[in-house]
């Protein structure tokens, strides 16, 4: 990297400087050890012998910029993006290593105020220096930044891919042996929770969605039915996150279940999210299958509901449609409210007697069914299951096999 020209700073400045080079190094290792302990440690530590040829690069580099001002910084700046690369795997931040830099500048500026008066300098080329020298600062920190932030994208983008990786194997059908998942949990810097729950999202998921999720959080959005993973319960705190982060996009969260059993979770998001499309569900930005737990028990398997509809129901299939239809309507409502005839009548919309009549013709056709416990609650699921889905009485009979078709 070739720098910017440190006028108006005279080329003979550097005879001056250079000589200094040596003691102001050895002070500059002093005073940024003292204040920041952190570097003793590092000096003499495999990287020591790197850092101490960075920091007199970096000093030398300066004064062959005031001779020169066309020197390149080539090996300069390789070695600033190292100390940027090891303060990145140091998991510091970059404020510590300024800090270094800005104190060494000062303890620069305080022998060139010496030099200064040495060889009777004027305080303009003083005050001139000092703005190159902090000018020079910023220009290391800049080059700093570019090694600093190459290893924290690159770790980012690892972990970012590990976690996708976790997430799939965590809801894999064949469950991995736990110190497999230990590792790889390890590796991808996340804690493996004892309960989670899953948050099906429906596509297309915008990119912001990410940066306000918590850390936890897995998350993959590259796939046709997107998801995120979030360990422990479906707190208010991190609803309230979800809402906020999910703002926009249509979401199911599904039941808290041991990280074993996510899949089962993702699987019950997922089918609230189409019965909110089929109009089963009330549509709501964050959808909660809690709520929601007779009606997906009730149509986890719909075809299997029909054919036993079709086997309780069996006796009213001589009848017209128009009447079926009633009777069966009639039967839900009584079945499932057990109320007496007039508050049926005022749910149907009919004489309290009509409803007796109905009753009463129910009572014929079925006969055993009704008193039966096991027939009656077959038959209450599998009328409630139909109703939820819109397919009351007689509308899709012929679709249905009859037993013994």
């Amino acid at each position: 990297m070739l720098g910017e020209p440190l006028d108006p700073l005279p080329r003979q400045f550097a005879a001056f400087m250079r000589p200094l080079l040596p003691g102001l190094l050895n002070e500059i290792r002093t005073e940024v050890t003292r204040a920041y302990p952190v570097y003793g440690r590092l000096l003499n530590g495999p990287d020591g012998h790197a850092i101490r040829q960075g920091v007199e690069q970096a000093l030398t580099a300066f004064v062959d910029r005031v001779a020169d001002p066309g020197t390149s910084s080539e090996l300069r700046d390789d070695l600033l993006r190292r100390f940027g690369r090891v303060e990145a795997y140091e998991g510091r931040d970059l404020e510590v290593l300024q800090g270094a830099y800005r104190l060494g500048a000062r303890i620069a500026l305080r022998r060139a105020k010496t030099l200064g008066r040495q060889h009777s300098l004027s305080p303009a080329l003083v005050l001139a220096f000092a703005d190159a020298l902090f000018a020079y600062v910023e220009e290391l920190e800049a080059v700093t930044r570019e090694g600093y932030t190459e290893v924290r994208e690159r770790a980012a983008s690892e972990v970012s891919a590990l976690r996708r990786q976790l997430l799939h194997l965590l809801l894999a059908a064949s469950p991995l042996p736990r110190t497999t998942v230990s590792e790889l949990c390890a590796s991808a810097a996340w804690e493996l929770p004892r309960t989670c729950f899953l948050v099906a999202l429906r596509p297309p998921v915008p990119e912001h969605i990410q940066a306000g999720l918590d850390s936890d959080v897995l998350a993959d959005f590259d796939i046709p039915q997107p998801h995120l993973l979030v360990p422990g319960e479906p707190t208010p705190e991190r609803l309230r996150m979800l809402g906020t982060a999910l703002s926009g996009t249509r979401a199911a969260v599904g039941l808290t279940v041991p990280v074993a059993q996510a899949a089962d979770s993702v699987r019950w998001a997922r089918r609230v999210l189409q019965l909110v499309d089929d109009g089963v569900v009330p549509d709501a930005p964050l959808v909660r299958c809690e709520d929601h737990l007779t009606t997906l028990w009730l149509l986890s398997d719909p075809a299997l509901v029909d054919h036993l509809a079709a086997r309780e129901l069996a006796p009213l299939d001589g009848l017209t449609a128009k009447r079926r239809d009633r009777l069966v309507e009639t039967l839900r409502v009584h079945v499932s409210t057990r109320a007496p005839a007039e508050q049926v009548g005022e749910m149907l919309g009919v004489h309290a007697q009509t409803v007796r009549y109905r009753l009463r013709t129910l009572d014929a056709h079925l006969g055993d069914r009704l008193a039966d416990p096991d027939h009656r609650f077959a038959l209450e699921v599998a009328l409630r299951s139909r109703h939820l889905r819109g397919r009351d009485g007689a509308r899709d009979r012929a679709d249905v096999p009859r037993p013994g078709q």
